[in-house]
């Protein structure tokens, strides 16, 4: 599809504008910014290398309406746009709402805040058209499809912009293991030769599926997973996962053997339990951390050390200038422009609507 059929497409369902966006976004998209799902804040923000806020989508942690992604868990930037997974809280996680907030969208949103397209509706959970229960992440494709991982209905489906399911991969509803099962699946990621790379969470694993629906690889790590919460295929054949479970995130070679690994939970003051939800490889070799129960983001370089943090850690905040200090159970982090072992890579930028309509 075009970008002019993509453009068009997105705003004959162009809905009113719902999260607030930064009036001081004179540093918004620039490479080296970093992306962050700030869970239970329930907003995105964009923030400087220095940790300065230049963005946001979502009204803070005192709104549960639709004008916010309720305890969101995934963000990626599209161009100028930015899809967004609106997860939901489950009970107990959420003072606004103790039985549970639903959300249950994958939403584009431009830099005003609009949302362009949505699949999924606002409260609503189902596995219908239009449908979601709990969309943990989604990633945009080189064809302008979206694959959702739709962890309460046990699948990943790809999706049209007009909406239908093109691809699904999981029995709707049915958790298990096994050759065409899964258990809470956490993420999706496209390989090259139609082939998808699938964060099994509850069944220890990571996946390799073709388009036929047969696994042709999983990965382990000998046996040693806990909770994997989501994985990337690096440029060398490696697979970085982030082991929630067992609070590290590890990269494993073509044989499932751990070649590196980095433990969240060994410095002073941590949350014995951080559970790290996101790890991505920056093209410099460090590694982008997302330490949701240790409330922070960090960088983490190949001896171990760390080279920069967002967020206090293990104290939770909410800051509507800067996240140096605060933040709230991040799920997700991205580096803008560095996107190393992710589906969406430099290549396709060029491909994707820039401009907003």
């Amino acid at each position: 599809m075009s970008t002019t059929k993509l453009l068009a497409a997105a705003a004959a369902i162009t809905i009113v504008a719902s999260g607030p966006v930064l009036a001081n976004n004179h540093g918004f998209n620039s490479p080296g910014n970093v992306l962050i799902a700030d869970q239970f804040n329930n907003r995105v923000v964009e923030v400087t290398p220095s940790g300065e806020i230049v963005w946001q989508f979502g009204l803070g942690p005192n709104d549960v309406s639709a004008k916010s992604p309720i305890a969101v868990n995934d963000a990626l930037r599209i161009g100028t746009k930015t899809l967004i997974s609106g997860t939901g809280a489950p009970p107990g996680t959420e003072p606004l709402c103790p039985n549970g907030c639903a959300d249950n969208r994958v939403m584009l949103v431009d830099h005003r805040g609009r949302i362009l397209w949505q699949y999924g509706r606002f409260g609503v959970s189902g596995s219908a058209h239009d449908q979601l229960n709990t969309p943990v992440q989604a990633t945009w494709t080189a064809n302008h499809t979206v694959f959702i991982t739709d962890q309460g209905n046990q699948r990943v489906i790809e999706v049209s912009l007009d909406k239908k399911i093109l691809w699904q991969f999981g029995v709707t509803g049915v958790p298990g293991g096994g050759a065409h099962k899964l258990n809470n699946p956490n993420s999706v990621e496209v390989l090259d030769g139609g082939q998808y790379l699938i964060a099994d969470q509850s069944n220890n694993r990571a996946i390799v599926v073709n388009r036929a629906g047969h696994i042709v690889q999983t990965f382990t790590a000998g046996g040693t997973l806990n909770g994997v919460a989501f994985a990337s295929r690096l440029p060398d054949g490696d697979t970085l996962i982030s082991d929630a479970g067992n609070n590290r995130i590890v990269e494993v070679n073509m044989s499932d053997q751990i070649v590196w690994s980095y433990a969240t939970n060994t410095q002073s003051g941590s949350n014995p339990n951080p559970q790290p939800t996101r790890a991505v490889r920056l093209r410099n070799g460090d590694t982008l951390i997302s330490d949701q129960f240790n409330q922070r983001v960090f960088t983490v370089n190949p001896a171990g050390q760390i080279v920069r943090q967002y967020g206090t850690l293990n104290v939770a905040g909410y800051d509507t200038k800067s996240v140096r200090r605060a933040l709230n159970t991040p799920y997700d982090a991205k580096k803008i422009g560095d996107y190393v072992g992710l589906s969406w890579s430099d290549s396709l930028r060029p491909n994707v609507l820039r401009q907003a309509p």
